[in-house]
């Protein structure tokens, strides 16, 4: 054994003499075991997907540990002697489920299910840690954890599908502090019906045993090998474990090391920020030296070893030390809550608190960790091979970049004791009247994400030594660090210039405001940082939220007053719902010191369903169909299907410029280039073939670029290698020789392209036609608004699973692949057209997406094509799995826009005219960029303009093209409705709200709108649903709620606002086929691809309505007998697309009527069964036909007509937020949607839905900013520059109503859409973003300057650098020097 990596995983052994040391645990774990639960979902630690429980064995106290970590940054030597427990390690389909997968089953938590097995292992290993501790114990079936600590267990997972609510009550089902009827819709109990824990899958705590007493065993017989200082090496795979610095530099100084490409590695977690494009040939894990482990305390402060990683940092920190002086505690206390702050558990149990301050002296990065411990008077010992020393941490940061010989050996944190020894005789003199002194300690940050997970705008820290004058009541600094960093300098600073002009001075007004200006000179981002002004902006502000308090003239009383290191607004007061059919919405109240000790979860949520028994088991709120085995890691994505033999992977090679010719494409001579097998480019493509990759009705798109590249991120060719590692990396090698002679500059704005007239068509079919007279209407206006002007940035896709693909060469000449995709027949059609062979030779199958959200249909058809034309040419299995950054680049997403709009009103509010001046970005190629205009429209038509006219290009730019994306262009289209009723309200001085209301729809104007789609009178629910929502006592009394908080603060402002919506939303063709086998089970094929929508579930329980109308009441429980099979376009013809949010519907319908088909076919024998027998069961039945040659398979082509095709679909949405003015933070307290979801096909699936596309609009409208650099390249390429929603930022009050409204004839069983319109909802985040944004300016804003202050463009997303450069960077500023002018006493902090 000695020499070999030994390790279990779910219990079993695994003992491995060669391991390429590069490889991941994950990497291992995915393609080595038959365990499919971890996944990639970012390669960065930054998404959750891939966690795994890792534990440790210390044979000495007979004690295990237990450790979330994040298996793709973990490698897989460093996991020698532990084990590793993924989520089919706690339960699967064959040995039963664990209570975690049955509860995030029940709670309806799970939708595409691609990043549930990580958020199962994230909350296991929270509850398995809080089970251990020695807190009271809770009553049966509750763990020791809290509800915060539950919820924050999965702060750094990601989830796209869900909008995380559901998720949030998994968690907190299993703490004791939990009010079970505050959990939201389940299917343990039934609206009504008591909520206890007994109905509940039990909770056994230490039932899965996390490490295997064979390990053990090792671990017993290994211990002697430690304990006499034996090197730990897998000579064989060039992994080395020193077990002291001689060792270490005898490797390092040998002649085997001389040369070599060597790493050192303690967590690894530095590969997931600074990428490895290349291949080392030895790694040097430095964990085997002790010291570098060792922690020590004692009356100079805490010594941390440099590997020590933060996670035990933090636990050491937080212990409680009697001899400790509370001044010294509370340092050492802030610094822990602050650190808990730094990425996510699973990457903080792994990363070393030396690691981070590596990367921060090395290679500028933005740590918090660096910033915290300055302040602090942190100092380090530093190893080079022949001597020690121990620096500063400034004067660390200042050195050289660190070598491989040269080792951080630990890190002090001083005891305030030495910190005040170090200033000795530099302590100013202070007068006798002084009557006390403290020490204060504050750290900040400001970041898009409360709980972490996320790199500061800027952090923070400051320690003072404060001494105030009982007399004067003056307060004096004796002494002050004042740490910034993550600002766009190299590393961390002190301000010394402030701190030396602050100390011994008496904090007055007049003082404070020269130190911010001293700071402003000091604080000085680096050339080219973006949001440069906004980030020495806050510095100013965190410096006055710190000395504000100390200044007489400006302190506040301390119950108003509440310091955040978070950047997020603090709440310190809001209401809680009481959100049930009888009561109103708007009604609410909650206790300060709850919802301020709370701010970071979320705190309630209420959703309200009605069901009818009309249609059983439709309409019935089951769980979706395969979320067990989502949860377990069963359900197969097509990156789990293992690989065949001799398969090969690919890697796209992607252009950097957005417009040259390609010259030629050399690789660099590095180890990963020699992993290259081969390079497939459009010479490729075989005679008779086309250079084709994606394409749409109007249109195709090359699938390499030939000899002119048109956009940064178009693909050039791919390496194939033989693990998709090696391919990834090689593709990174590639170097790409360009040239721009001879021709014109590309177009990379809209601006640009109408200069030079660069547009696509839009077929007259899809331009959308004017309303009304538009010049009759402005003639009628009283008021006008000309030339205003919006901006609508794009946003990324963000599904989980990245774009994949795996293709199969097949006999005579034909192709299987295997792809993740929304449009498979579209995906056949276009490789055949590649490969130049008949549709029939390819057959392309797709069981489950890992999320789609449009960015799976056009945009996976290249992966799936390249795919298939290596795998044709090699004749060898080739599979892909882009890697996020890849992904990011080439994909495209939302179409930005650009909007200049005229609009003409009455002095009451009433619009009569509006015209729109649209430029849409579309990106290098067509793809659905002509469909766009009239969706955009479509969503712009919610109010009645009176006349509506617009003028829309398309434009042709040298961008990766854009596509559908969720609710794509109508979620632009209802921002631009909004954008325009605000800006008439501003100009009036109006309430926006009375405004929206002045110019709803009558039935009678949407019918001039919208035409037919309209409907009936009574199907128009939308004032129904505005009434509910606004029209009652409460929502004013929360209007003067939020004037009567903005009035009573200054720092912070709320903001509240409702929007309405109408949706239209257009049925399409779909298939459906359901046959019965000889067991009497069912069979069912439809069109439609399940993308965690819900279409799976909707279909089957429909099938078992279909089928059980034989009998009366449809008593046959059919539910159980029924599978739906994945979509195979060999085998179900004309699937079309699974897009538009209709074709669950759809689906149904078509399955419907096949079933229609069956009981007819049925309905004969079944009489006449029961004419012999009295009851004929479905089992006796089938065996019958089967035995008198009845047809058991039937298959529709459903067709809507052209009365029913299209259709409006309705809803409402009140927000209330607060925006922190120091950070321009938006915080949201509460949501409110109401949406008429027709009668639901089952509402717990449409509940997700809504829920999930409303947090989906959040990110778009306030959170998700695609940047590019100067070419066009996408740059905001990783979880760690692309910031999703996260369960820190939903809202705190997240309330959702599923509207019920009455039987239409002409729609599938009454049921309306629900995957995308819930998403315009969204908007009013924005829009009551804007209304604190307003509050705010007109706080600062000067008489003369009051009109500017309400009309403002607002553009999206609506980023924290954006809210807070339109609330103004400078109003410290402005309000000190308004003070020293006035000498008004302050309103608060």
């Amino acid at each position: 054994m000695e020499g070999k990596l030994v390790f279990a995983v779910n219990g079993k052994r695994f003992e491995l003499a060669e391991v390429d040391p590069s490889t991941s645990l994950l990497e291992f774990l995915r393609t080595r075991t038959r365990f499919t639960g971890p996944k990639l979902g970012c390669g960065e630690g930054g998404c959750g997907a891939c966690v795994v429980l890792l534990s440790t064995y210390d044979p000495v106290s007979d004690q295990v540990k237990d450790l979330s970590v994040s298996s793709c940054l973990t490698l897989l030597c460093s996991v020698h002697l532990c084990s590793i427990t993924t989520t089919e390690g706690l339960g699967n389909s064959r040995d039963g489920f664990h209570p975690i997968h049955q509860r995030f089953t029940g709670f309806h938590a799970s939708q595409c299910g691609f990043c549930t097995p990580g958020m199962c292992m994230s909350l296991f290993s929270a509850l398995t840690n809080a089970d251990k501790t020695n807190r009271p114990e809770p009553p049966n079936g509750f763990s020791k954890i809290t509800k915060l600590e539950a919820e924050k267990a999965i702060a750094g997972n990601l989830c796209r599908c869900t909008g995380y609510r559901p998720i949030a009550d998994v968690c907190r089902s299993f703490a004791a502090d939990v009010d079970l009827e505050d959990l939201g819709l389940n299917t343990f109990w039934k609206k009504g019906e008591d909520a206890i824990v007994s109905k509940l899958p039990r909770h056994n705590r230490g039932k899965i045993f996390t490490f295997p007493h064979f390990l053990k065993s090792v671990v017993k017989t290994s211990l002697d090998t430690l304990m006499n200082g034996k090197n730990t090496n897998f000579l064989d795979s060039q992994w080395y474990r020193p077990t002291s610095f001689d060792g270490l530099y005898q490797l390092l100084n040998s002649n085997a090391f001389i040369g070599s490409r060597t790493k050192l590695v303690v967590g690894n977690t530095g590969s997931g920020v600074y990428k490895e494009n290349n291949i080392y040939d030895k790694y040097i894990d430095l964990k085997g030296i002790p010291e570098l482990s060792v922690i020590k305390r004692d009356h100079t402060g805490i010594s941390f070893g440099a590997a020590v990683t933060i996670s035990r940092a933090i636990e050491v920190l937080k212990e409680n030390v009697d001899s400790v002086p509370s001044a010294e505690k509370m340092v050492f206390d802030k610094i822990a809550d602050h650190l808990d702050k730094v990425a996510s558990p699973f990457v903080r149990n792994m990363a070393s608190l030396g690691g981070n301050l590596i990367m921060a002296q090395k290679f500028q990065f933005a740590s918090d960790v660096t910033t915290i411990l300055l302040a602090a008077g942190t100092t380090v010992c530093v190893r080079t091979a022949s001597d020690r020393r121990i620096l500063s941490l400034e004067d660390f940061l200042e050195w050289p970049p660190l070598d491989e010989k040269t080792i951080l050996v630990s890190i002090l944190i001083p005891s305030i004791s030495m910190v005040e020894l170090s200033y000795g005789t530099e302590q100013h003199s202070v007068s006798s009247h002084r009557s006390k002194s403290n020490i204060i300690f504050e750290t900040y940050r400001a970041a898009p994400r409360p709980l972490g997970n996320a790199v500061s705008y800027l952090n923070s820290a400051f320690l003072a030594h404060v001494s105030s004058d009982k007399i004067t009541g003056n307060t004096v600094l004796l002494y002050l660090h004042l740490a910034f960093g993550a600002y766009g300098s190299e590393h961390a600073i002190r301000a010394r210039k402030v701190e030396n002009f602050l100390v011994g001075k008496v904090l007055e007004v007049s003082v404070l405001l020269e130190a911010i200006k001293l700071l402003k000179e000091t604080i000085i981002p680096k050339q080219g940082t973006p949001h440069s002004s906004y980030r020495s902006s806050l510095a100013v502000a965190f410096l006055f939220k710190f000395l504000q308090p100390l200044s007489k003239d400006l302190a506040v009383p301390e119950n108003n007053y509440h310091n955040n290191a978070s950047g997020v607004a603090v709440i310190t007061e809001h209401p809680n719902e009481n959100f049930n059919r009888n009561s109103d919405l708007s009604h609410h109240e909650a206790s300060n010191s709850e919802l301020f000790n709370s701010s970071s979860v979320l705190l309630s949520s209420n959703q309200m369903i009605q069901y009818g028994k009309e249609y059983q088991p439709v309409g019935v709120p089951i769980e979706k169909v395969g979320a067990e085995i989502q949860t377990s890691g069963e359900a197969i994505y097509v990156d789990d299907i293992p690989s065949p033999k001799d398969c090969l992977y690919g890697a796209f090679v992607y252009s950097t410029h957005p417009l040259a010719c390609i010259k030629g494409i050399k690789f660099n001579p590095t180890l990963a280039s020699e992993k290259i097998i081969t390079y497939i480019s459009v010479n490729d493509i075989p005679a008779g073939g086309k250079n084709v990759g994606s394409g749409t009705m109007f249109g195709t798109e090359p699938l390499f670029a030939d000899s002119l590249t048109e956009c940064a991120g178009q693909p050039l060719g791919l390496v194939v290698a033989e693990t998709q590692r090696y391919a990834n990396m090689a593709a990174k090698q590639a170097n790409v020789q360009y040239s721009t002679e001879n021709l014109e500059p590309p177009i990379l704005s809209v601006e640009e392209a109408v200069r030079r007239s660069s547009f696509f068509d839009i077929p007259p079919f899809l331009y959308p036609q004017n309303v009304g007279n538009l010049s009759g209407g402005m003639a009628e206006a009283e008021h006008k608004i000309l030339s205003a002007e919006v901006k609508l940035g794009s946003q990324y896709y963000f599904y989980m699973e990245t774009q994949t693909s795996l293709a199969v060469p097949d006999e005579d000449n034909c192709i299987v692949v295997y792809s993740s995709t929304q449009c498979p027949e579209t995906a056949q059609g276009l490789i055949a057209k590649c490969l130049g062979i008949p549709d029939h030779n390819v057959r392309v199958i797709t069981r489950r997406v890992g999320g789609g959200f449009g960015g799976k249909a056009v945009r996976a058809i290249p992966v799936a094509t390249a795919c298939a034309l290596a795998a044709y040419k090699l004749q060898r299995p080739v599979r892909m799995y882009l890697d996020r950054q890849t992904d990011m680049v080439i994909t495209g997403g939302r179409h930005p826009m650009k909007i200049n709009y005229s609009v003409g009103f009455k002095s009451d509010g009433k619009i009569t005219a509006l015209h729109v001046d649209l430029l849409i970005n579309a990106g290098i190629t067509k793809d659905v960029s002509p469909s766009i205009p009239y969706n955009v429209v479509g969503a712009l038509r919610k109010y009645n303009w009176g006349a509506l006219s617009f003028d829309i290009k398309v434009c042709r730019t040298n961008l990766p093209s854009k596509s559908a994306m969720r609710a794509p262009g109508e979620a632009q289209g209802s921002f631009i409705a909004e954008t325009v009723i605000e800006h008439v309200a501003a100009y009036l001085s109006m309430d926006a709200n009375l405004v929206r209301n002045k110019n709803l729809h009558t039935y009678e104007s949407i019918k001039m709108f919208y035409g037919s789609s309209a409907g009936e009178n009574p199907e128009y629910t939308l004032p129904a649903i505005v009434d509910e929502l606004i029209s009652s006592r409460s929502y004013f009394d929360r209007l003067e709620m939020v004037r009567h908080f903005n009035f009573c603060n200054k720092w912070r402002k709320r903001g509240i606002s409702w929007v309405p919506i109408v949706h239209q939303v257009t049925l399409r063709p779909t298939p459906g086929k359901v046959s019965i086998l000889n067991d009497s089970s069912i069979v069912v094929e439809v069109g439609g691809v399940e993308l965690g929508q819900g279409l799976w579930t909707k279909v089957k329980q429909i099938t078992a309505f279909g089928l059980g109308q034989l009998f009366e009441g449809g008593s046959q429980k059919l539910l159980d007998r029924v599978r739906i099979i994945q979509a195979d376009t060999l085998s179900m013809v004309q699937g079309g697309w699974t897009a538009g949010s209709t074709t669950s519907e759809s689906s149904c319908e078509a399955v419907r009527l096949s079933c229609s088909i069956l009981a007819d076919r049925l309905k004969s024998l079944k009489q006449s069964l029961e004419e012999k027998i009295s009851s004929v069961s479905w089992e006796t039945l089938i065996s019958q036909a089967n035995m008198q040659g009845v047809n058991l398979s039937a298959s529709t082509y459903w067709v809507p007509g052209t009365d029913s095709m299209q259709y409006l679909n309705y809803g409402a949405a009140i927000s209330e937020v607060e925006v922190d003015i120091a950070t321009g933070a938006t915080t949201i307290i509460r949501s409110d949607l109401i949406y008429d979801c027709g009668q639901s096909l089952n509402p717990a699936v449409d509940m997700g839905q809504i829920e999930g596309a409303f947090v989906q609009g959040i990110g778009f409208f306030m959170y998700e900013e695609v940047v590019e650099n100067s070419d066009g390249l996408v740059v905001s390429d990783g979880t760690w520059t692309y910031k999703i929603p996260t369960i820190d930022t939903i809202p705190k009050h997240f309330n959702v109503k599923l509207l019920s409204s009455r039987h239409h004839q002409k729609r599938v069983l009454s049921s309306k859409a629900s995957g995308e319109p819930p998403l315009l909802l969204a908007v009013s985040v924005h829009c009551a973003t804007r209304e604190a944004i307003r509050a705010t300016r007109t706080e600062f804003s000067t008489n003369d300057t009051k009109s500017s202050a309400l009309a403002f463009q607002f553009d999206a997303p609506a980023t924290m650098p954006v809210v807070k450069e339109l609330c103004g960077l400078n109003n410290v500023e402005k309000y000190l020097e308004t003070f020293i002018t006035t000498r008004q006493p302050p309103k608060d902090a």
